[in-house]
Parts: C-alpha cells; sequence; structure tokens
C-alpha cells in the first residue's frame, strides 16, 4: 500500500530555477536548464521550471515570487554556469523553502571555450555563502552532472523534502505518562520546537473523557466496527470488542480533525498500559493500527520521539510504517535459509504487541490478547481486557530501520540501518519478525547500547536509508548513525581482537 491511498502527508511541489553570472552567457543556464526539465519529465517528475533566470539580486525576488505564485514548497537551485553565489543564496532564504544546489556539467571538448560554464567551480562559492547566511541546502554526492544525472538527483530531493515538510507542518498529541520504569520513552521536548514541531500533551483522563464523548455517535461506531471485520476476516477472533474498538477510533480521529490548529499534520504517542486496559476494557493495538494504515502513525508507551521517528520513516517510504521493539535474539536452531547479507549474530527479532498495519503483515494475522499483558492483569482467566492486539508475522522484504531521538541533554542524534525482514517463521507471539541487518550485531553495541538509544525503532518497509540519512542531515543533525562494515571500527570500539 503506498501513500497514495493515505492521508496526513505533504505533496511536494518541486520548482526549478536557474542561475547566471553576468560575465557568463545566460543562454548556456538556460538551454542547459531545458535539458534538465526533460530529463525530470522522462523521469515522470512533475517540474515546475523558473522563467526568471536569476543574475542579481532583483531577479532573486522575482523569482521567488514566481515560483511561490506556482506553488511551489521545495526548490533545485541549478548553476548553469559559474552563477552568482549572493543572489542565489538570497533567493534560497527569501523562498524560505527546503532547497538542493545542483550544477552543470561540461558536455564536450568542442564547447569548452565559448560553451564552458565553469559551474564545478562556482559550486564553492555558493557553498561558502550558504554558510554566510546559515542555510542548509541538499546537495548531491556528485554536484556537477550532465542532465540526466542532476534530474535523478531531483527526484531523490523530492523524497528528502517531503519528510522536511511534513516535519515543519506537523503536530505531536500525546495522551497519558509513560509506564513506569520506561524512562526510556520520556525525551525532551524542546529539540521538538527546534526543529518546527508542535506538541500537545494531554493525560489518560483526556482520553478517557474523549473516548466517552462520542459513545452516542452509533452509526459511526457500528459503520466503523463493520470495517474492521471486513479487514480482520477470519483473523476476527474476539468480535465482541469491535465495538469498543471502533468507539476508541472515532474518538481518536474526531481528536485528530478539531485538534490540529495551526498545523496540517499530526501524530499520536499514546498511553497503551497497564492502567488502559483496566479503564478501557480492552488492548489499543489494532486502532493504531488501522491509524498507521492511513498514515497516522500511533506510537505505543507515549513515546513522542517513536511518532515522529515512524512519521519520517512513512514518508520517506511512501508506505505505512510501524514501531517496534529490537527485541529479543534469534536461536541457532531456528532455520534461515537467506540472511540476505547479514551474520547470525546480527539477526534480531522486531516486536511489538499488535500496532503494526495488516498490509506488512502476512496472511493469516489476526485479532489477538496480549500474552504478557494477560500475564500481569488477568492471571488463569480468560482473555478480555487484554484482547484487541493485531498479531502475525511481518512479511519478508526490504526495511530500514531508523530513529530520530531528543538526548537528556536537549540534543538530537538519530540512527539509520538498511537490512531486511527474513523469510523464516519467528515461533513466537504479537506483530513479529526476525530482522537481518548487516553488521548490526556491532551497532547494536556501540550506537544502540553506547549512545542510549531507546528500545523503541521505527520501520520503513522499503529501503529508505538514503532519503532519511538526507533528510536528518538537513536538519542540522550532525550525530547520525549507520553500521560499519568489518575493519571501520566505531570511535569506542576496541581495536584489540578478543
Amino acid at each position: 500500500m503506498t501513500m497514495k491511498a493515505m492521508r496526513n502527508t505533504p505533496k511536494v511541489k518541486m520548482g526549478l530555477v536557474g542561475v547566471s553570472r553576468d560575465c557568463f552567457p545566460i543562454e548556456l543556464t538556460r538551454s542547459r536548464m531545458k535539458q534538465v526539465v526533460a530529463e525530470c519529465r522522462k523521469l515522470g517528475l512533475p517540474i515546475l521550471p523558473c522563467t526568471t533566470i536569476i543574475e542579481n539580486e532583483t531577479h532573486a525576488m522575482a523569482a521567488a515570487a514566481e515560483l511561490r505564485d506556482k506553488g511551489a514548497n521545495a526548490v533545485a537551485i541549478y548553476l548553469g554556469n559559474f552563477g552568482p553565489e549572493g543572489p542565489l543564496t538570497i533567493f534560497a532564504r527569501e523562498f524560505g523553502q527546503p532547497f538542493m544546489l545542483c550544477a552543470a556539467a561540461e558536455e564536450s571538448r568542442s564547447s569548452l571555450v565559448d560553451g564552458r560554464g565553469d559551474a564545478y567551480c562556482g559550486m564553492l562559492n555558493a557553498s561558502i555563502n550558504c554558510g554566510l547566511r546559515k542555510l542548509r541546502p541538499y546537495i548531491p554526492p556528485v554536484p556537477t552532472s550532465l542532465p540526466p544525472q542532476t534530474a535523478a538527483a531531483i527526484a531523490h530531493f523530492v523524497d528528502v523534502a517531503r519528510v522536511l515538510l511534513g516535519l515543519r507542518g506537523l503536530k505531536t498529541f500525546s495522551f497519558g505518562p509513560r509506564p513506569q520504569d520506561f524512562y526510556a520513552c520520556n525525551a525532551p521536548i524542546k529539540p521538538l520546537y527546534d526543529l518546527g514541531i508542535e506538541v500537545m500533551e494531554n493525560s489518560e483522563l483526556d482520553m478517557y473523557l474523549l473516548y466517552q464523548s462520542v459513545a452516542g455517535e452509533e452509526r459511526q461506531i457500528k459503520a466503523i466496527a463493520r470495517d474492521m471485520a471486513a479487514e480482520l476476516g477470519t483473523g476476527n477472533r474476539y468480535p465482541e470488542k469491535l465495538h469498543q474498538l471502533a468507539q476508541f477510533e472515532l474518538a481518536l480521529t474526531t481528536f485528530f480533525e478539531q485538534n490540529l490548529g495551526s498545523r496540517e499534520f499530526g501524530v499520536f504517542a499514546n498511553k497503551c498500559w497497564p492502567a488502559f486496559e483496566k479503564a478501557f476494557g480492552f488492548v489499543p493495538c489494532y486502532v493504531n493500527s488501522r491509524l498507521a494504515t492511513r498514515g497516522i502513525p500511533v506510537a505505543c508507551e507515549v513515546d513522542i520521539y517513536g511518532a515522529v521517528s515512524e512519521y519520517m520513516a512513512q514518508l520517506a517510504s511512501l508506505m505505512p510504517a510501524t514501531l517496534l521493539d529490537v527485541n529479543n535474539t534469534v536461536p541457532d536452531d531456528i532455520e534461515i535459509p537467506d540472511l540476505r547479507g547479514a551474520q547470525r549474530e546480527d539477526l534480531f527479532m522486531g516486536f511489538h504487541c499488535g500496532n503494526t498495519p495488516s498490509c506488512c503483515l502476512c496472511e493469516g494475522c489476526g485479532m489477538k490478547y496480549q500474552l504478557i499483558m494477560h500475564r500481569l492483569m488477568e492471571p488463569d482467566q480468560t482473555p478480555n481486557i487484554t484482547c484487541g492486539t493485531l498479531e502475525g508475522r511481518i512479511r519478508p522484504g526490504p526495511v530500514t530501520v531508523f530513529r530520530l531521538q531528543g538526548t537528556a541533554d536537549c540534543r538530537l542524534q538519530s540512527y539509520v540501518a538498511d537490512g531486511h525482514v527474513l523469510d523464516a517463521e519467528p515461533n513466537s507471539f504479537g506483530g513479529i519478525g526476525i530482522f537481518g541487518i548487516p553488521n548490526f550485531a556491532r551497532f547494536y553495541r556501540h550506537v544502540l547500547i553506547e549512545k542510549q538509544f531507546p528500545h523503541h525503532t521505527a520501520v520503513a518497509f522499503r529501503h529508505s536509508g538514503r532519503v532519511l540519512f538526507d533528510a536528518v542531515r538537513m536538519l542540522g543533525i550532525e550525530d547520525v548513525w549507520a553500521p560499519r562494515p568489518a575493519g571501520s571500527l566505531y570511535p569506542s570500539e576496541n581495536p584489540f581482537p578478543a
């Protein structure tokens, strides 16, 4: 399932503006830019070319106004020749949206006199001027390239810009304090404000009153319950719980619509145990999975940074995402025919009670009861208040695990790693899968543990590491980690073999 069928996501409208230094032929930028537009259209990439070529400050202001009028909310600044670093950065500042810098490579030895653009040199000056104005552009790995490569870089930046725009318009809703002894889910909110994210914190009592407030909307509740039954099919093992779950879903979606306020997008981070079950009479996991399927992530255990991370994974992948515990090791007696580049020591099981979207689980998933909570709350009893999880094996395929986290001293740090959910039976309960990420064993020790990341990780169901890494760097976060191959040591790693 892709984001085309989902809500709660920005649509990137990519602009393209050319710049030209006045001592170079403006036609060089204009003609090269036309080729880039043509290559973008070959890729099926909608592009909004700016008719104004920027040579001076007046052009910069006119170009910003033109692209705003066209509805652009991100832009590629294209150096068709050396380019004027002052006006182009003035444009970037005035336009005020995510931007990338890219430049034209020389095409042929036959054009190295009258047709030489020197954009390779101009990129250096443009970068310096961005630093002087405290602007943070995206610069591709190969900044100066021919039109097909430039178009491919712009297509990548569309995905990066989507993440940035989503965060700019985001509001996090939380309900309740974290569960006891879950200090990992409690983090300072100031770094979220630094990113421009709004935070609205509420209590468990607010949630309960909200649930009660929609009790009279019987027609809507019944319609939601029917939709749940259709989705679950033969996996509807506790049909008597659907009415309560439907009422809870209506409460959350109603609250969402009424409280976005100044923001376009929202996510939830909600208390889900242990008091929840005794008050509401069910586990909310299945509702969380349904909202995530529609593009509204709901993080467990009041994990605000987990909700933001899950949303970023969703925007980067254009697919529903989930939040899982980096949970347990994989016994050697579980046979796994293909480790997808990982070693046995790199494997782990990603697990949560039942919040993963049904489209990300294997056929045969169903609504069950939460075993761990049942042991705690209903020992030796038929499951009742602990029913409501969506359980099944996570479908095999490519994944990215990702986390954005605020530290105790209000810094932001992040990690990202590509891997696979392996085609193997976990032989356990919950929404669960066996993850194989190359070089994860050392990464787990020297990054996740040592850098004090929480046990929750966001999961994108498509390789999205490249997009997320670039997006996080554009947010100004320097402390970004990815797995290192054998022979490349982490700073704290002992260089002497055991």
